[in-house]
């Protein structure tokens, strides 16, 4: 099914039934919504909403001015359009950006959020970090070629969707954590290079109340690396909630 926002095209279906107060599925960058299909398989009697974030998935690549706030108020949107009052947030990663903001400023949308391997916090500049920005700034003064620095979701993206990468990943979300009163848990793996676990502890720190969960021998796709382990904390959680 499909949902225009703003003139873009947004993928996104119901699995398990149409509901008013479905699971709602947020994805990370580079993915799309079929990355939760094993989970999905394994709770048949819950219903979920799964989107693709644009520009991925089946949605429209037409996003050259968006910013982390246009994912939000689409999400708000197409809830709005589903009648949809009230909704349980699981979210990876870039999605965790959207949740987080969300269940600061429309908590009455929220029932209870999970967060997984988050994006939002911002990261420790470390001296390997510092030099390839020093190198960055210093080739661009020069009039060299920049095209070869950066993370790989951002390398990957066209000149199109660069923009948006770097005005998402230069949002940081910390004061939206405060803010947070909703049931909130975090899961994360232990080994996540992307987003460290030093991540997992301020967010658990801000939120208050919140509940963190970490994952032994999983990465940032703690889900996947570990997918049994995750399902009975998760759903340990929904049904306490």
């Amino acid at each position: 099914m499909a949902y225009i926002y703003n003139g873009t095209k947004i993928n996104y279906r119901f699995i398990g039934g149409r509901s008013t107060c479905p699971i709602l599925l947020l994805h990370g960058w580079g993915c799309d919504g079929s990355i939760f299909d094993k989970l999905t398989k394994f709770f048949p009697e819950k219903s979920f909403l799964v989107l693709d974030f644009p520009p991925f998935g089946k949605s429209e690549r037409s996003i050259a001015r968006w910013n982390i706030y246009s994912y939000v108020g689409m999400v708000m949107s197409l809830c709005e359009h589903l009648h949809i009052d009230k909704c349980d947030i699981l979210a990876h990663s870039f999605g965790g950006r959207v949740a987080l903001i969300l269940c600061a400023v429309k908590r009455s949308l929220v029932h209870s959020c999970i967060l997984v391997d988050s994006a939002g916090m911002k990261p420790h500049f470390n001296l390997k970090r510092k030099i390839k920005v020093i190198r960055y700034k210093i080739s661009k003064k020069l009039g060299k070629n920049t095209q070869n620095f950066g993370s790989s979701d951002y390398l990957a993206l066209s000149d199109e969707h660069k923009g948006v990468f770097v005005r998402v990943v230069n949002t940081y979300l910390e004061a939206y954590c405060r803010r947070n009163c909703v049931n909130t848990l975090i899961v994360w793996g232990e080994q996540d290079d992307d987003t460290p676990l030093y991540m997992a502890k301020r967010i658990n720190k801000l939120i208050r109340n919140s509940k963190l969960k970490v994952i032994k021998n999983a990465g940032h796709f703690c889900f996947l690396d570990c997918p049994l382990e995750f399902y009975k904390i998760i759903g340990d959680f929904w049904e306490a909630t």
